[in-house]
């Protein structure tokens, strides 16, 4: 799978210590140059700054040849649903609402953080899903709420379930 990330999903998957899963569900994922300038600021976490600083070969830096006018996005977001689209990937990694919608209406398919996190979980290569959004609710800026508590709560019941199977959940 190869995808297009705004900045966002990659800040907190960097600070929750699954970014690595994100290579592993995509060997490939492509960033264009607002999302790597707005990863580069002073108001960035230190510890995405130095990630960024040395990344690895698989984030593939690549800009789009135009930028979609969009009012209300920022230029990371405007920049991923352009790039995404000129290299038809898979999927576009966006968190900020009113980006994805734009990008579904725009006919891309659209993952968030917490779909990356959930289906690494499902793949195996996190292994403590609890922990990772315990740390992702209390250590970052990630925003919460009944509909986003109600996603978490659902995460964590298909992990439980993978991890501990019932007879009448069938085999992990």
């Amino acid at each position: 799978m190869q995808v297009v990330c705004d900045a966002s999903p990659l800040r907190y998957l960097i600070l929750v210590g699954c970014i690595d899963a994100l290579h592993d569900l995509s060997p490939r994922v492509a960033v264009p140059p607002a999302v790597l300038a707005e990863l580069g600021t002073p108001r960035t976490p230190e510890a995405v700054r130095r990630w960024l600083a040395a990344r690895p070969a698989w984030l593939e830096p690549a800009a789009p040849t135009s930028t979609i006018e969009a009012a209300g996005l920022g230029l990371g977001e405007r920049e991923a649903i352009s790039l995404a689209e000129e290299l038809r990937v898979d999927a576009v990694l966006i968190d900020d609402r009113d980006a994805a919608r734009h990008a579904r209406r725009r006919g891309l398919i659209v993952l968030g953080t917490l779909a990356v996190l959930d289906e690494a979980a499902h793949r195996g290569f996190i292994t403590d899903l609890a922990g990772v959004l315990d740390r992702l609710v209390t250590t970052t800026n990630f925003r919460t709420g009944p509909a986003v508590d109600a996603i978490l709560g659902g995460m964590l019941r298909r992990d439980a379930e993978r991890r501990h199977p019932t007879p009448e959940s069938g085999p992990a």
